[in-house]
């Protein structure tokens, strides 16, 4: 159901080859090619961790794993920092959604089709019906969704996500389509926000080369692109996972391609982008896009027709609401 939360005591300098952690799962698939090279019919694998690589170093704040799913999961919750603490947990549960591919009729639910009281929804998740209650969507590759803690939420079937969320195991579940696994139901309505509308915000330009998907009080997602050949230093100033999308590039001594990940943090890295344009999902622990994210390795921070540091917006994220933003076309 749930389980301690993760706190970094300390702040070495890392720049880090992540080691992946799979992680068996009813609604999971058999093969996770291309995103990474398990493959066995015996077994179903939902989950892919990606972990420092050395297993005693201190555990970051930050989760970056990947989702395969050739059936839906569970409906679920996850709880606000108020409530995370009153059940032993040192923070609640931000997570953010990118889908890698997704079949034709792929599709993730983020809060209700209308309000329900507490009592309205301890009887819909009782009798089942909170499964028709949910607010479907459609999604494709390069979609972006936000889960505040308190939004009631779902990942369909036919679809290879990234998610970045906060490290903690706090999830209560109201429905799991038969799986005869315990539901929460109790919890579920304590997590469950009021406010379970959806609200859509599209990526936001910052410069040239990134794009803010999402900003929450936690975490900062990010896109990324660089032409071939292009020689960058990434400032990680606070911890930083970088997830290679598509192309190569070699970040410090590190060779990356797609489906690879890097851990960094209180460490600028060089990144060499190889002979293909460079997509990258970058996810670091702030509440605001970093201004300088990004510089030439001769220390000037890169030139950005898209507005400039002054104009980096606020988050999105902040409201505790769903936002799912569209896939863009990046030159």
């Amino acid at each position: 159901m749930f389980g301690s939360g993760f706190v970094n005591q300390e702040t070495p300098m890392a720049v880090e080859q992540a080691r992946i952690h799979i992680i068996p799962k009813p609604w999971g698939r058999t093969d996770l090619r291309p995103w990474n090279v398990y493959h066995d019919p015996q077994a179903a694998i939902g989950e892919a961790w990606f972990e420092r690589a050395d297993p005693s170093a201190p555990a970051p704040t930050l989760l970056l794993k990947l989702i395969f799913t050739d059936e839906p999961l569970s409906i679920q919750v996850h709880p606000d920092e108020a409530l995370a603490r009153t059940i032993g947990l040192v923070h609640g549960k931000y997570e953010a959604w990118y889908v890698l591919s997704a079949t034709a009729d792929a599709r993730v639910a983020v809060g209700l089709k209308q309000q329900l009281s507490s009592a309205q929804l301890r009887a819909c998740i009782r009798d089942g019906t909170i499964a028709e209650c949910v607010q479907w969507h459609p999604v494709r590759a390069g979609d972006c969704t936000f889960v505040p803690p308190g939004t009631i939420h779902a990942i369909g079937a036919g679809l290879v996500i990234v998610e970045i969320q906060q490290r903690t195991d706090a999830t209560f579940r109201l429905f799991d389509y038969g799986r005869r696994r315990e539901l929460h139901i109790d919890m579920a309505v304590a997590a469950a926000s009021a406010r379970q509308c959806e609200r859509h915000t599209c990526p936001r330009k910052l410069t040239a080369s990134r794009t803010l998907l999402v900003a929450s009080p936690h975490f900062v997602l990010e896109r990324m692109t660089l032409a071939p050949g292009v020689v960058r230093e990434l400032s990680a100033a606070a911890e930083t996972w970088l997830f290679i999308l598509a192309g190569a590039a070699r970040v410090d001594s590190i060779e990356a391609e797609a489906g690879n990940a890097v851990f960094l943090e209180s460490e600028p890295a060089r990144i060499e982008v190889g002979a293909n344009r460079l997509q990258c999902l970058v996810a670091y622990a702030r509440s605001a896009p970093a201004p300088y994210l990004l510089r030439r390795m001769n220390g000037m921070r890169v030139p950005d027709p898209a507005g400039g540091a002054s104009r980096i917006p606020v988050p999105i994220g902040s409201a505790p609401v769903s936002h799912a933003v569209r896939a863009e076309e990046t030159p």
